[in-house]
């Protein structure tokens, strides 16, 4: 590790390892933190829980993302200083601690701008759902046209004036709510955190969940992965979604019953884009991997080569912090209890 001034400036610390700043930080993100904090490095990888000590031994704020080790007690007792923690990531619960909470330390989240990619990806999802490309790519590939008699099988069809029901209101919910905009499609959102008239200035329906499965021709998932949301999806839902539906996850594995959901897949009765799995990968052989009216990715909906808008926004939450201003997106520990 290295300093990079011994001013009486705030002292942060980035724990991701050099090798993922490319990825996370644009240039001008870190000259900007470096204009109001000294800045201390991990290694080359994301830190580990002796080098995280090390680090946050008389720092005032850090910098964590993926495979950072958590904030438990122990490395927490030896970091009195910190009073900001800036979050490059959408799912927290793995990184802080009891113990951070009893400390008061601001928690901010850059999950906010990977929503954006994700929604951006389940529009795509949806546009290419709709319109049948993958099964209708394989059909003409056995040789088939639109006038084949298998035609009707994969029915092609447009996202414009359809019925969309989004699984929640996240923030990636919102975001696909924004970007259905041009397609005046009719949105229904079952999420029980959703006040009716939060629901109307969203320009969305709230649902109960069974409604919202009958009525929908795209169910798309997009709620915390906990108790309350474990199998939110199950044989008991597929078998009332349209026969002809789209079904979208780009969420986490553990909100579908995969077993139930095979079942109706090798029914043939609707399409699904699977972009996580339960577990993670999937088996090599699951039927998931085989049947021709499922896409598997490999958790890839958000960003994968540039995820510099997050590196922009956890400098920005702490420049905010350290100049006594309201953050952008404070992670509080009611929402904890909610969140994945």
């Amino acid at each position: 590790m290295n300093t990079e001034s011994t001013t009486s400036r705030p002292r942060v610390a980035i724990t991701i390892g050099r090798t993922n700043y490319a990825r996370m930080f644009s240039e001008q993100a870190l000259t900007d933190l470096a204009e109001f904090a000294d800045v201390v490095h991990a290694g080359e990888q994301p830190a580990g829980k002796d080098e995280l000590s090390s680090l946050l031994a008389g720092v005032d704020a850090c910098i964590t993302s993926w495979g950072v080790h958590q904030l438990d007690a122990e490395v927490l007792a030896g970091a009195p200083d910190l009073k900001a923690m800036a979050h490059m990531g959408s799912s927290i619960r793995k990184y802080v601690s009891e113990e951070f909470w009893s400390r008061e330390i601001r928690l901010t989240s850059a999950g906010i701008t990977l929503a954006q990619d994700v929604a951006e990806a389940t529009l795509g999802y949806m546009i290419i759902g709709r319109q049948r490309v993958f099964p209708l790519s394989q059909h003409l590939r056995d040789g088939g046209w639109r006038d084949s008699p298998t035609w009707d099988k994969w029915d092609s069809r447009e996202l414009t004036r359809s019925t969309v029901g989004l699984i929640g209101a996240s923030n990636v919910g919102r975001h696909v709510i924004s970007l259905l905009a041009p397609f005046e499609t009719e949105i229904l959102v079952s999420d029980p955190f959703l006040e009716a008239e939060e629901a109307a200035e969203l320009g969305v329906t709230k649902v109960e969940l069974d409604e919202l499965l009958r009525r929908s021709d795209t169910v798309s998932l997009h709620c915390p992965s906990n108790e309350a949301t474990h199998h939110i999806l199950n044989a008991e839902g597929f078998a009332l979604m349209k026969d002809d539906a789209l079904l979208i996850n780009t969420a986490r594995g553990e909100l579908i019953d995969e077993e139930a959901l095979i079942a109706e897949l090798s029914a043939g009765r609707f399409f699904a884009f699977l972009d996580v799995s339960d577990p993670e990968p999937s088996d090599p052989s699951s039927p998931l991997r085989t049947l021709e009216n499922v896409v598997l990715t490999p958790h890839t909906a958000g960003c994968i080569e540039n995820c510099n808008r997050m590196g922009k926004l956890a400098v920005e939450e702490l420049r905010r912090f350290f100049s006594g201003e309201d953050p952008v997106y404070q992670i509080t520990l009611d929402m904890y209890a909610r969140i994945s």
